[in-house]
């Protein structure tokens, strides 16, 4: 039997919209990001480029749009970078940091 969160990824695309789970607490430590799952009671770091993906997913945004902006921030191939930001997103979810939103428009 598969879980809700393996569903989600399954399911994420660069049409998706992502936003950041609600259960959680973040800090910025020196351009990383420290994350506190209130559900499982985890800590979880991130690097740079997952400190610039956890911000953007702080309001609801289409995964194409964090691949372009990635893409062109740190002047990544862009088809390297949907694949790289899709399994980050996909790993985020899993730990339920992350959730697929219901279909709202991102906020521009």
């Amino acid at each position: 039997m598969t879980s809700p969160a393996q569903n989600e990824t399954r399911d994420l695309s660069t049409r998706s919209i992502v936003v950041a789970a609600k259960d959680q607490v973040s800090s910025d430590l020196g351009g990383e990001t420290i994350l506190l799952s209130m559900e499982n009671a985890m800590y979880y770091g991130l690097d740079e480029v997952g400190s610039r993906i956890w911000e953007l997913v702080r309001e609801p945004v289409r995964v194409s749009d964090i691949r372009d902006v990635i893409a062109d921030e740190y002047d990544v191939d862009v088809d390297r970078c949907e694949a790289d930001v899709l399994a980050f997103l996909r790993e985020m979810i899993a730990k339920g940091l992350v959730q697929i939103a219901d279909g709202a428009e991102p906020a521009r």
